[in-house]
């Protein structure tokens, strides 16, 4: 599902317009996005939670030489899926395959 197939099942679900629905995932996605750009845990409760997860400097490989380099820590989004989308999931995965 693209975004374009998110707002018109959004906008049928909410009964709301097309573009009503554009505004509010586009909020939404932007809310998240400042709220874990800040540092903060955002939590919706049965769905998941956004966070910012820290990773520490490590060494690799550089793939064209070969040659050992240190990849520099990095702060990267992350999501944990909650238990009602976990077990929805869980679910519609047993339906299908049997």
């Amino acid at each position: 599902m693209n975004k374009e197939q998110l707002v018109q099942e959004t906008s049928i679900k909410a009964g709301v317009t097309k573009k009503q629905a554009d505004a509010i995932i586009s909020a939404i996605c932007e809310c998240i996005m400042d709220a874990v750009a800040e540092g903060e845990k955002v939590t919706l409760v049965g769905f998941g939670s956004f966070e910012a997860r820290h990773r520490k400097a490590r060494e690799g490989r550089n793939p064209s030489t070969g040659q050992p380099m240190t990849i520099p820590a990095t702060t990267v989004p992350a999501f944990s899926a909650g238990k009602a989308f976990k077990e929805r999931v869980a679910n519609e995965s047993n339906e299908n395959v049997a």
